[in-house]
């Protein structure tokens, strides 16, 4: 054989194992991962940890109950019996039944779920929002799904919740296999108002919540009294930690509704970290308005056209 027709059977050679390779495998389109945001496919494919997985400086942690309204020194850790008061929190537990929500998560699965970041999916209603121009636009919105208009019925009549509207359901899915988790942010406060409103399905969790701005928080010795004697049997301060060095973990019970307002809505950074997603979770958030598309605001026309679209609940997924 000739060097030339020697090295065309090379080629040919390479072009038939190249096209006999195996394609690449369904689990590499299962990732909707950006910049430094990971989950446990796309991590499988670079071989390393993400940042977040590296050693952590000490963070002090508390527990959240609901009862007193408290943010309570977890046990054996340095801050045991020590507590802060912790507003804005309301947490209504088995706000839906375990029918209205294996139907709920049914009719979801009806649509199509989008890819998003760390390993979570998600089903947006709501105007497409660029919310670093503050621009918006309400073509392809239909409304929230029909499935959620008894459920936003229901809110209302919770004293906190009278005259929730909200003009947008978000879905988002979690499931431990993927890896899924959110990291600390802040929800927007140009278009989105006071309440922030979460559903939790199919399984328990607990929301992480985290304050990096400069300064301490002042802790109390937490009585063991019922909760109604906490507030007379508090005494005065008498210990502070910064505030960059605190977490606070809210549990999160199956089929249970949590609301944020206030220092909670718009001080601390809420998260759910991989950890404590041990099955699938599905959460539907609902926002409402700003005072700025409310009446007398800057832009109540287009929230009045906004809430009627989202009223209407006729949506699908945008």
């Amino acid at each position: 054989m000739t060097d030339s027709a020697e090295l065309r059977g090379r080629e040919q050679g390479q072009a038939r194992t190249a096209s006999a390779a195996p394609k690449v495998p369904e689990v590499l389109r299962e990732c909707g991962c950006k910049g430094i945001r990971t989950c446990l496919i796309c991590e499988r494919q670079r071989g390393s940890d993400p940042p977040w997985q590296l050693p952590p400086g000490k963070t002090h942690r508390f527990i959240y109950f609901p009862d007193t309204g408290w943010a309570v020194g977890a046990q054996e850790s340095d801050f045991e019996g020590w507590a802060f008061p912790f507003p804005g929190v309301m947490l209504i537990e088995d706000f839906v039944t375990r029918e209205e929500e294996a139907e709920m998560v049914r009719l979801m699965d009806r649509d199509p779920w989008k890819l998003s970041q760390s390993g979570r999916r998600k089903q947006d209603y709501g105007p497409k929002v660029n919310f670093r121009k503050q621009k918006l636009k309400t073509a392809g919105f239909q409304g929230l799904p029909s499935f959620s208009q008894e459920v936003v019925r229901r809110m209302a009549l919770y004293p906190g919740l009278e005259g929730f509207r909200p003009v947008e359901q978000c879905n988002l899915d979690y499931c431990p296999e993927r890896g899924s988790a959110i990291d600390p942010h802040l929800d927007d406060a140009w278009l989105w108002g006071e309440r922030l409103v979460s559903l939790n399905l199919l399984s328990s969790t607990v929301l992480s919540m985290c304050r990096e701005a400069p300064g301490s928080l002042l802790l109390f010795s937490a009585p063991s009294a019922v909760p109604e004697a906490w507030e007379d049997s508090v005494i005065a301060p008498s210990r502070s930690i910064l505030c960059q060095e605190v977490e606070v973990a809210i549990p999160f019970p199956r089929r249970s509704l949590l609301v944020l307002t206030g220092a909670a809505r718009h001080q601390w950074k809420h998260a759910i970290h991989r950890r404590h997603i041990e099955a699938r979770r599905v959460c539907a958030t609902f926002r409402e308005l700003s005072a700025e598309f409310c009446p007398g605001g800057r832009q109540q026309d287009l929230g009045n056209k906004l809430l009627q679209i989202a009223l209407s609940f006729q949506g699908r997924p945008v």
